[in-house]
Protein backbone atom coordinates (compact mmCIF):
# COMPACT_ATOMS: atom_id res chain seq x y z
CA UNK A 1 0.00 0.00 0.00
CA UNK A 2 0.94 3.73 -0.16
CA UNK A 3 -0.44 6.22 2.37
CA UNK A 4 -0.16 9.56 1.95
CA UNK A 5 0.75 11.56 5.26
CA UNK A 6 1.13 14.83 5.61
CA UNK A 7 1.23 18.12 8.20
CA UNK A 8 -0.76 21.67 7.22
CA UNK A 9 -1.57 23.52 10.19
CA UNK A 10 -2.05 26.94 10.93
CA UNK A 11 -4.27 29.12 14.16
CA UNK A 12 -5.11 31.99 12.44
CA UNK A 13 -6.00 35.08 14.16
CA UNK A 14 -7.94 37.60 12.29
CA UNK A 15 -7.03 40.00 14.14
CA UNK A 16 -3.38 40.26 14.13
CA UNK A 17 -1.51 42.22 11.76
CA UNK A 18 1.52 39.52 11.64
CA UNK A 19 1.82 38.25 7.64
CA UNK A 20 1.27 34.28 7.24
CA UNK A 21 3.29 33.82 3.91
CA UNK A 22 5.66 31.20 2.81
CA UNK A 23 8.27 32.63 4.96
CA UNK A 24 6.19 32.27 8.01
CA UNK A 25 6.09 28.80 7.83
CA UNK A 26 9.39 28.18 6.59
CA UNK A 27 10.31 30.43 9.85
CA UNK A 28 8.79 27.06 12.29
CA UNK A 29 9.76 24.32 10.04
CA UNK A 30 8.56 23.27 6.15
CA UNK A 31 9.96 20.38 4.70
CA UNK A 32 9.40 18.24 1.88
CA UNK A 33 9.23 15.04 1.16
CA UNK A 34 12.29 12.55 2.47
CA UNK A 35 13.26 15.72 4.56
CA UNK A 36 10.04 15.85 5.78
CA UNK A 37 9.80 11.99 7.16
CA UNK A 38 13.59 12.52 8.02
CA UNK A 39 12.40 15.30 10.17
CA UNK A 40 9.17 14.30 11.93
CA UNK A 41 10.10 10.67 12.42
CA UNK A 42 10.58 9.79 16.16
CA UNK A 43 8.73 12.89 17.28
CA UNK A 44 5.93 13.38 19.41
CA UNK A 45 3.74 14.32 16.71
CA UNK A 46 0.79 12.58 14.79
CA UNK A 47 2.31 12.63 11.99
CA UNK A 48 5.14 10.79 13.29
CA UNK A 49 2.25 8.23 14.50
CA UNK A 50 1.38 7.96 11.12
CA UNK A 51 4.71 6.83 10.02
CA UNK A 52 4.85 4.63 12.67
CA UNK A 53 1.17 2.67 12.11
CA UNK A 54 2.86 2.67 8.15
CA UNK A 55 5.56 0.75 9.12
CA UNK A 56 4.20 -1.45 10.99
CA UNK A 57 1.55 -2.47 7.68
CA UNK A 58 4.43 -2.83 5.39
CA UNK A 59 2.77 0.74 3.34
CA UNK A 60 5.24 2.47 1.35
CA UNK A 61 4.82 6.37 3.10
CA UNK A 62 4.42 9.53 0.44
CA UNK A 63 4.92 12.82 2.61
CA UNK A 64 5.01 15.81 0.40
CA UNK A 65 4.83 18.04 3.04
CA UNK A 66 5.24 19.30 6.49
CA UNK A 67 4.58 22.34 7.33
CA UNK A 68 3.42 24.41 10.41
CA UNK A 69 3.51 28.88 11.24
CA UNK A 70 3.37 30.06 14.64
CA UNK A 71 -0.06 31.51 14.72
CA UNK A 72 -0.62 34.80 13.01
CA UNK A 73 -3.16 36.68 10.74
CA UNK A 74 -4.78 35.46 7.44
CA UNK A 75 -2.62 33.33 5.89
CA UNK A 76 -2.20 34.40 2.13
CA UNK A 77 -4.06 32.90 -0.77
CA UNK A 78 -0.85 31.93 -2.98
CA UNK A 79 0.58 30.01 0.61
CA UNK A 80 -2.66 28.63 0.94
CA UNK A 81 -3.15 27.37 -2.66
CA UNK A 82 0.46 26.16 -2.58
CA UNK A 83 0.23 24.41 0.60
CA UNK A 84 -2.98 22.50 -0.58
CA UNK A 85 -1.12 21.73 -4.06
CA UNK A 86 1.49 20.03 -2.85
CA UNK A 87 -1.07 17.79 -0.79
CA UNK A 88 -3.17 17.25 -3.93
CA UNK A 89 -0.67 16.60 -6.29
CA UNK A 90 0.38 12.79 -5.53
CA UNK A 91 -3.63 12.25 -5.29
CA UNK A 92 -3.84 13.44 -9.01
CA UNK A 93 -1.18 11.01 -9.61
CA UNK A 94 -2.66 8.12 -8.54
CA UNK A 95 -1.78 5.36 -6.86
CA UNK A 96 -2.61 6.46 -3.28
CA UNK A 97 -4.64 4.22 -1.04
CA UNK A 98 -5.31 6.53 1.91
CA UNK A 99 -4.65 9.81 3.00
CA UNK A 100 -3.28 10.19 6.93
CA UNK A 101 -3.81 14.48 7.91
CA UNK A 102 -2.43 16.16 10.69
CA UNK A 103 -4.00 19.61 10.45
CA UNK A 104 -4.82 22.77 12.89
CA UNK A 105 -8.45 22.51 12.30
CA UNK A 106 -8.34 26.85 12.86
CA UNK A 107 -6.53 27.89 9.23
CA UNK A 108 -8.54 30.78 7.73
CA UNK A 109 -7.24 32.12 4.67
CA UNK A 110 -7.47 35.86 2.88
CA UNK A 111 -10.08 33.82 0.10
CA UNK A 112 -11.20 31.16 2.37
CA UNK A 113 -12.35 30.95 5.47
CA UNK A 114 -12.44 27.27 6.45
CA UNK A 115 -9.25 26.17 5.56
CA UNK A 116 -9.16 22.64 6.58
CA UNK A 117 -12.20 22.11 5.09
CA UNK A 118 -11.69 23.41 2.05
CA UNK A 119 -8.69 20.81 1.63
CA UNK A 120 -10.83 18.07 2.24
CA UNK A 121 -13.30 18.84 -0.42
CA UNK A 122 -10.63 19.16 -2.80
CA UNK A 123 -9.46 15.97 -1.58
CA UNK A 124 -12.41 14.26 -1.94
CA UNK A 125 -13.47 15.79 -5.69
CA UNK A 126 -9.97 13.91 -6.76
CA UNK A 127 -10.94 10.98 -4.74
CA UNK A 128 -14.21 10.24 -3.43
CA UNK A 129 -13.59 7.02 -1.91
CA UNK A 130 -10.26 7.32 -0.64
CA UNK A 131 -9.89 6.76 3.28
CA UNK A 132 -8.84 9.96 5.32
CA UNK A 133 -8.40 10.29 8.68
CA UNK A 134 -7.70 13.62 10.65
CA UNK A 135 -5.89 14.69 13.43
CA UNK A 136 -7.23 18.03 14.61
CA UNK A 137 -5.85 21.18 17.54
CA UNK A 138 -8.59 20.93 20.68
CA UNK A 139 -8.42 24.69 19.61
CA UNK A 140 -10.42 23.44 16.23
CA UNK A 141 -13.43 25.55 14.85
CA UNK A 142 -14.98 22.81 13.41
CA UNK A 143 -17.37 22.55 10.10
CA UNK A 144 -19.74 20.20 8.63
CA UNK A 145 -17.73 20.58 5.71
CA UNK A 146 -14.79 18.78 7.87
CA UNK A 147 -16.89 16.42 8.52
CA UNK A 148 -18.14 15.40 5.70
CA UNK A 149 -15.25 15.26 3.49
CA UNK A 150 -13.21 12.64 5.80
CA UNK A 151 -13.57 8.71 7.71
CA UNK A 152 -12.41 9.51 10.48
CA UNK A 153 -11.76 12.73 12.78
CA UNK A 154 -9.72 13.05 16.53
CA UNK A 155 -8.93 16.04 18.37
CA UNK A 156 -6.20 16.14 21.41
CA UNK A 157 -7.73 15.96 24.83
CA UNK A 158 -4.83 17.71 26.41
CA UNK A 159 -3.80 21.31 27.33
CA UNK A 160 -0.91 21.79 26.88
CA UNK A 161 -1.01 19.43 23.77
CA UNK A 162 1.17 16.26 24.93
CA UNK A 163 -0.90 13.62 23.63
CA UNK A 164 -0.47 15.02 19.89
CA UNK A 165 1.30 11.58 19.35
CA UNK A 166 -1.29 9.42 20.97
CA UNK A 167 -4.76 10.50 19.53
CA UNK A 168 -2.90 10.36 15.81
CA UNK A 169 -1.60 7.03 16.87
CA UNK A 170 -5.95 6.16 17.72
CA UNK A 171 -6.95 7.97 14.69
CA UNK A 172 -4.80 6.34 12.34
CA UNK A 173 -5.64 2.64 13.58
CA UNK A 174 -9.22 3.36 13.23
CA UNK A 175 -8.55 4.50 9.44
CA UNK A 176 -6.45 1.28 9.24
CA UNK A 177 -9.35 -0.86 10.48
CA UNK A 178 -11.59 0.14 7.94
CA UNK A 179 -9.54 -0.11 5.32
CA UNK A 180 -8.75 -4.01 6.34
CA UNK A 181 -12.50 -4.35 6.68
CA UNK A 182 -12.15 -4.74 10.51
CA UNK A 183 -14.62 -0.98 11.28
CA UNK A 184 -16.96 0.88 9.46
CA UNK A 185 -16.15 4.53 11.32
CA UNK A 186 -18.99 6.93 11.11
CA UNK A 187 -19.01 10.31 12.62
CA UNK A 188 -21.67 12.49 14.42
CA UNK A 189 -20.96 16.49 14.93
CA UNK A 190 -22.11 19.63 16.41
CA UNK A 191 -21.59 23.19 17.91
CA UNK A 192 -22.60 24.61 21.23
CA UNK A 193 -23.35 28.33 20.67
CA UNK A 194 -20.29 28.97 22.76
CA UNK A 195 -16.95 31.40 21.94
CA UNK A 196 -14.70 29.84 24.95
CA UNK A 197 -11.63 31.73 25.77
CA UNK A 198 -8.60 29.53 25.35
CA UNK A 199 -7.02 30.58 29.00
CA UNK A 200 -10.02 28.57 30.26
CA UNK A 201 -9.23 25.27 28.22
CA UNK A 202 -6.55 24.26 30.47
CA UNK A 203 -7.29 20.42 30.76
CA UNK A 204 -5.70 20.23 34.69
CA UNK A 205 -8.43 22.85 35.03
CA UNK A 206 -12.61 22.98 35.46
CA UNK A 207 -14.32 22.72 33.25
CA UNK A 208 -12.32 21.38 30.48
CA UNK A 209 -11.04 18.89 32.82
CA UNK A 210 -14.53 17.26 33.60
CA UNK A 211 -15.51 17.76 29.93
CA UNK A 212 -12.16 15.75 28.47
CA UNK A 213 -12.80 13.17 31.30
CA UNK A 214 -16.40 12.36 30.04
CA UNK A 215 -14.67 12.02 26.47
CA UNK A 216 -12.71 8.77 27.86
CA UNK A 217 -15.32 7.72 29.37
CA UNK A 218 -17.68 7.86 26.48
CA UNK A 219 -14.63 6.21 24.59
CA UNK A 220 -14.78 3.01 27.00
CA UNK A 221 -18.73 2.33 25.39
CA UNK A 222 -18.71 -0.71 23.06
CA UNK A 223 -18.57 0.17 19.79
CA UNK A 224 -17.64 4.06 20.69
CA UNK A 225 -13.94 4.69 18.85
CA UNK A 226 -13.17 8.14 19.57
CA UNK A 227 -14.89 11.04 21.09
CA UNK A 228 -13.70 14.73 21.07
CA UNK A 229 -14.76 18.23 22.46
CA UNK A 230 -12.92 21.29 20.51
CA UNK A 231 -12.81 24.06 22.81
CA UNK A 232 -12.70 26.22 19.74
CA UNK A 233 -10.31 29.32 19.00
CA UNK A 234 -12.25 32.53 19.39
CA UNK A 235 -9.69 35.21 18.07
CA UNK A 236 -10.81 34.62 14.51
CA UNK A 237 -14.21 36.34 13.01
CA UNK A 238 -15.53 33.20 11.05
CA UNK A 239 -19.48 32.27 11.33
CA UNK A 240 -18.22 28.62 12.76
CA UNK A 241 -15.72 29.89 15.43
CA UNK A 242 -16.93 28.21 19.03
CA UNK A 243 -16.91 24.94 20.73
CA UNK A 244 -18.37 21.96 19.15
CA UNK A 245 -18.00 17.72 19.82
CA UNK A 246 -17.39 14.86 17.07
CA UNK A 247 -18.06 11.64 17.55
CA UNK A 248 -16.76 8.33 15.71
CA UNK A 249 -18.94 5.09 16.09
CA UNK A 250 -18.33 1.81 14.54
CA UNK A 251 -20.93 1.68 12.29
CA UNK A 252 -23.67 2.87 14.55
CA UNK A 253 -24.92 6.49 14.12
CA UNK A 254 -27.48 6.48 16.59
CA UNK A 255 -24.72 5.61 19.49
CA UNK A 256 -21.95 8.21 17.47
CA UNK A 257 -24.98 11.30 18.14
CA UNK A 258 -26.33 9.86 21.62
CA UNK A 259 -22.79 10.47 22.92
CA UNK A 260 -22.35 13.78 20.94
CA UNK A 261 -25.33 15.14 22.35
CA UNK A 262 -23.98 14.03 26.03
CA UNK A 263 -21.14 16.07 25.56
CA UNK A 264 -22.64 19.17 23.97
CA UNK A 265 -25.02 19.06 26.94
CA UNK A 266 -22.17 19.12 29.22
CA UNK A 267 -20.53 21.34 27.84
CA UNK A 268 -23.51 24.06 27.50
CA UNK A 269 -23.68 23.42 31.35
CA UNK A 270 -20.42 24.10 32.11
CA UNK A 271 -20.35 27.56 29.60
CA UNK A 272 -19.42 30.15 32.53
CA UNK A 273 -16.68 28.25 33.88
CA UNK A 274 -15.31 28.73 29.67
CA UNK A 275 -15.02 32.70 29.75
CA UNK A 276 -11.86 34.57 31.46
CA UNK A 277 -12.75 37.57 33.90
CA UNK A 278 -10.28 40.26 33.23
CA UNK A 279 -8.02 40.86 36.57
CA UNK A 280 -6.16 44.70 37.21
CA UNK A 281 -2.87 44.26 36.37
CA UNK A 282 -1.34 46.23 38.88
CA UNK A 283 -3.23 43.87 41.73
CA UNK A 284 -2.41 40.57 39.87
CA UNK A 285 1.20 41.86 40.29
CA UNK A 286 1.03 42.25 43.92
CA UNK A 287 -0.45 38.87 44.38
CA UNK A 288 2.35 36.83 42.46
CA UNK A 289 4.85 39.44 45.02
CA UNK A 290 2.80 37.81 48.09
CA UNK A 291 3.20 34.48 47.15
CA UNK A 292 6.34 32.88 48.89
CA UNK A 293 7.35 30.24 46.53
CA UNK A 294 9.27 30.43 44.18
CA UNK A 295 8.68 30.40 41.13
CA UNK A 296 6.14 32.47 40.86
CA UNK A 297 4.83 32.37 37.06
CA UNK A 298 3.46 35.34 35.42
CA UNK A 299 1.91 35.31 32.38
CA UNK A 300 1.22 38.11 29.97
CA UNK A 301 -1.49 36.18 27.75
CA UNK A 302 -2.49 38.87 25.61
CA UNK A 303 0.22 38.83 23.88
CA UNK A 304 0.90 35.32 22.58
CA UNK A 305 2.68 34.41 20.04
CA UNK A 306 0.58 30.58 20.20
CA UNK A 307 -2.00 32.61 19.63
CA UNK A 308 -0.82 35.43 17.21
CA UNK A 309 0.39 37.70 19.38
CA UNK A 310 3.08 39.87 18.16
CA UNK A 311 4.84 38.91 21.32
CA UNK A 312 6.50 42.95 21.42
CA UNK A 313 4.16 44.42 23.55
CA UNK A 314 5.69 45.75 26.47
CA UNK A 315 3.03 46.91 29.01
CA UNK A 316 3.34 43.94 31.22
CA UNK A 317 7.37 44.29 31.20
CA UNK A 318 6.99 47.62 31.91
CA UNK A 319 4.77 46.90 35.08
CA UNK A 320 6.89 44.36 36.49
CA UNK A 321 10.06 46.56 36.03
CA UNK A 322 7.83 49.17 38.19
CA UNK A 323 6.33 47.46 40.66
CA UNK A 324 10.66 46.17 41.50
CA UNK A 325 10.28 42.48 40.95
CA UNK A 326 13.99 41.18 41.32
CA UNK A 327 15.11 38.10 39.56
CA UNK A 328 13.15 37.58 37.14
CA UNK A 329 13.14 35.61 33.60
CA UNK A 330 11.20 37.00 31.12
CA UNK A 331 10.41 34.73 27.36
CA UNK A 332 10.12 36.52 24.73
CA UNK A 333 10.13 39.80 23.07
CA UNK A 334 10.66 39.83 19.78
CA UNK A 335 12.57 42.16 18.16
CA UNK A 336 15.03 41.44 15.44
CA UNK A 337 16.27 44.66 15.46
CA UNK A 338 17.44 44.42 19.14
CA UNK A 339 18.81 41.23 18.66
CA UNK A 340 20.82 42.59 16.19
CA UNK A 341 21.98 45.58 18.29
CA UNK A 342 22.89 42.96 20.98
CA UNK A 343 24.68 40.75 18.89
CA UNK A 344 26.86 43.68 17.52
CA UNK A 345 27.46 44.68 20.79
CA UNK A 346 28.19 41.61 22.05
CA UNK A 347 28.23 39.78 25.71
CA UNK A 348 28.78 41.76 28.85
CA UNK A 349 28.10 45.12 26.72
CA UNK A 350 26.02 47.78 28.64
CA UNK A 351 23.80 49.43 25.91
CA UNK A 352 20.42 51.64 26.01
CA UNK A 353 18.00 50.59 23.27
CA UNK A 354 13.99 50.85 22.16
CA UNK A 355 12.79 47.67 23.16
CA UNK A 356 9.63 45.92 21.47
CA UNK A 357 6.92 48.27 20.29
CA UNK A 358 7.78 47.51 16.50
CA UNK A 359 4.02 46.36 15.51
CA UNK A 360 0.66 48.21 15.11
CA UNK A 361 -2.42 46.74 15.87
CA UNK A 362 -4.98 48.49 14.22
CA UNK A 363 -7.46 46.07 15.11
CA UNK A 364 -7.32 47.45 18.92
CA UNK A 365 -6.70 50.61 17.89
CA UNK A 366 -2.97 50.04 19.55
CA UNK A 367 0.13 51.40 18.36
CA UNK A 368 3.90 50.45 18.63
CA UNK A 369 5.11 51.72 21.91
CA UNK A 370 8.92 50.62 22.45
CA UNK A 371 10.17 50.92 26.29
CA UNK A 372 13.71 52.83 26.25
CA UNK A 373 15.95 50.77 28.68
CA UNK A 374 19.64 50.50 29.43
CA UNK A 375 20.84 47.44 30.36
CA UNK A 376 23.68 44.80 29.50
CA UNK A 377 24.02 41.72 27.23
CA UNK A 378 24.79 38.66 29.01
CA UNK A 379 24.30 36.13 26.14
CA UNK A 380 23.96 35.87 22.74
CA UNK A 381 23.42 32.71 20.48
CA UNK A 382 21.89 31.30 17.21
CA UNK A 383 18.44 30.71 18.63
CA UNK A 384 18.34 26.87 17.50
CA UNK A 385 18.02 24.09 19.84
CA UNK A 386 15.67 20.54 19.98
CA UNK A 387 12.80 20.57 22.30
CA UNK A 388 13.36 18.41 25.14
CA UNK A 389 9.81 18.30 27.02
CA UNK A 390 6.48 16.42 26.45
CA UNK A 391 4.85 18.61 24.16
CA UNK A 392 6.76 19.08 20.52
CA UNK A 393 9.54 16.28 22.07
CA UNK A 394 12.08 16.12 19.18
CA UNK A 395 11.29 19.48 16.95
CA UNK A 396 13.99 21.83 16.25
CA UNK A 397 13.47 25.36 17.36
CA UNK A 398 14.85 28.37 15.48
CA UNK A 399 14.44 31.86 16.81
CA UNK A 400 16.88 33.56 14.84
CA UNK A 401 19.86 35.76 16.38
CA UNK A 402 18.83 35.61 19.98
CA UNK A 403 20.14 37.14 23.09
CA UNK A 404 19.38 37.92 26.94
CA UNK A 405 19.32 41.29 28.36
CA UNK A 406 19.33 41.89 31.68
CA UNK A 407 17.55 45.47 32.96
CA UNK A 408 16.35 46.34 36.43
CA UNK A 409 16.47 42.89 38.07
CA UNK A 410 14.86 40.99 34.67
CA UNK A 411 16.31 38.91 32.49
CA UNK A 412 14.45 38.98 29.04
CA UNK A 413 15.15 36.44 26.11
CA UNK A 414 15.22 38.79 22.94
CA UNK A 415 14.26 36.87 19.94
CA UNK A 416 14.74 37.48 16.04
CA UNK A 417 11.18 35.44 15.25
CA UNK A 418 8.29 34.55 16.70
CA UNK A 419 8.23 31.78 19.78
CA UNK A 420 6.22 30.72 22.41
CA UNK A 421 7.57 29.48 25.30
CA UNK A 422 6.16 26.27 26.02
CA UNK A 423 9.31 24.65 26.83
CA UNK A 424 12.34 25.49 29.52
CA UNK A 425 14.30 24.92 26.95
CA UNK A 426 14.25 29.24 25.87
CA UNK A 427 15.64 29.80 29.02
CA UNK A 428 18.36 27.00 29.20
CA UNK A 429 19.63 27.14 26.35
CA UNK A 430 20.20 30.80 26.61
CA UNK A 431 22.02 30.54 30.11
CA UNK A 432 19.39 31.01 32.37
CA UNK A 433 18.61 28.14 35.50
CA UNK A 434 14.81 28.79 35.54
CA UNK A 435 14.59 27.20 38.93
CA UNK A 436 16.98 30.10 40.56
CA UNK A 437 14.40 32.76 39.65
CA UNK A 438 12.14 33.85 41.59
CA UNK A 439 9.44 34.96 38.51
CA UNK A 440 9.29 33.63 35.51
CA UNK A 441 7.33 35.84 33.05
CA UNK A 442 6.04 34.14 29.80
CA UNK A 443 4.09 35.42 26.87
CA UNK A 444 1.75 32.91 27.09
CA UNK A 445 -1.58 31.05 27.82
CA UNK A 446 -1.57 27.28 28.95
CA UNK A 447 1.09 25.27 26.66
CA UNK A 448 3.72 26.77 28.89
CA UNK A 449 2.40 24.16 31.59
CA UNK A 450 4.15 21.41 29.02
CA UNK A 451 7.69 22.97 30.25
CA UNK A 452 7.34 25.35 33.30
CA UNK A 453 4.77 23.26 35.43
CA UNK A 454 7.29 20.43 36.66
CA UNK A 455 9.48 23.78 37.72
CA UNK A 456 6.54 24.66 39.55
CA UNK A 457 3.89 22.59 40.16
CA UNK A 458 1.48 24.60 42.09
CA UNK A 459 -1.22 26.19 40.20
CA UNK A 460 -1.92 28.29 42.79
CA UNK A 461 1.69 29.78 41.62
CA UNK A 462 0.41 30.67 38.71
CA UNK A 463 -0.96 34.91 38.14
CA UNK A 464 -2.41 36.04 34.37
CA UNK A 465 -1.37 39.83 33.71
CA UNK A 466 -4.04 41.46 32.14
CA UNK A 467 -1.55 43.25 29.37
CA UNK A 468 -2.52 44.47 26.23
CA UNK A 469 -2.68 42.58 22.84
CA UNK A 470 -4.63 40.99 19.94
CA UNK A 471 -4.58 37.66 22.09
CA UNK A 472 -6.73 39.46 24.55
CA UNK A 473 -8.58 37.30 26.61
CA UNK A 474 -11.84 39.45 26.93
CA UNK A 475 -13.63 38.85 23.45
CA UNK A 476 -15.73 42.15 24.36
CA UNK A 477 -12.82 44.37 22.85
CA UNK A 478 -12.63 42.67 19.90
CA UNK A 479 -15.30 43.55 16.92
CA UNK A 480 -16.47 40.65 15.30
CA UNK A 481 -18.69 41.17 12.10
CA UNK A 482 -18.88 37.33 10.69
CA UNK A 483 -19.44 35.21 13.73
CA UNK A 484 -22.61 33.75 13.94
CA UNK A 485 -25.06 35.01 16.87
CA UNK A 486 -26.23 34.80 19.15
CA UNK A 487 -23.42 33.13 21.32
CA UNK A 488 -22.54 32.94 24.51
CA UNK A 489 -20.91 35.06 26.22
CA UNK A 490 -21.06 38.12 23.68
CA UNK A 491 -24.99 37.48 23.79
CA UNK A 492 -27.42 36.90 26.51
CA UNK A 493 -28.04 33.52 27.71
CA UNK A 494 -31.98 34.09 27.14
CA UNK A 495 -31.50 34.64 23.53
CA UNK A 496 -29.90 31.61 22.97
CA UNK A 497 -31.73 28.35 21.72
CA UNK A 498 -29.60 25.49 22.81
CA UNK A 499 -29.54 22.08 23.12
Amino acid sequence: MRILAAMMKHETNSFSPVLTDMARFEAWGLHRDAAAIAAYRGTAMPVSAYFDLADAHGAEIICPVIAEAMPSGYVQEETYEQLCEWILAPLRAGGIDAVFLDLHGAMTAEHVADGEGELLRRIREIALDLPVAVTLDMHTNCTAEMVANADAIIGYKTYPHVDMYDVGRQIGAILWDKIEGRADPVMAWGAAPILAQTLCMGTADEPMKSLQQATRREEDLPGLLAATVLGGFPMVDVPHAGLSVITVADGDMALAEAARDRLLAQAWEAREGLIYRPRGLRASIESARAVNKAPAILLDHADNVGSGGTSDVMTVIEAVLAAGLDRVAMATVCDAEAARAMHAAGAGAEITIGLGGKTEMPSLGLIGRPLRLTGRVLKVTDGRWTVEGPMYTGVEVETGPTAVFETGGIKIVVTSRHHEPWDAGILTNNGIDPAACSYILLKSRIHYRAGFQPIQPDLGVHFTLDGEGVTTSNNNILTYRNLRRPIYPLDPVDQIAFP
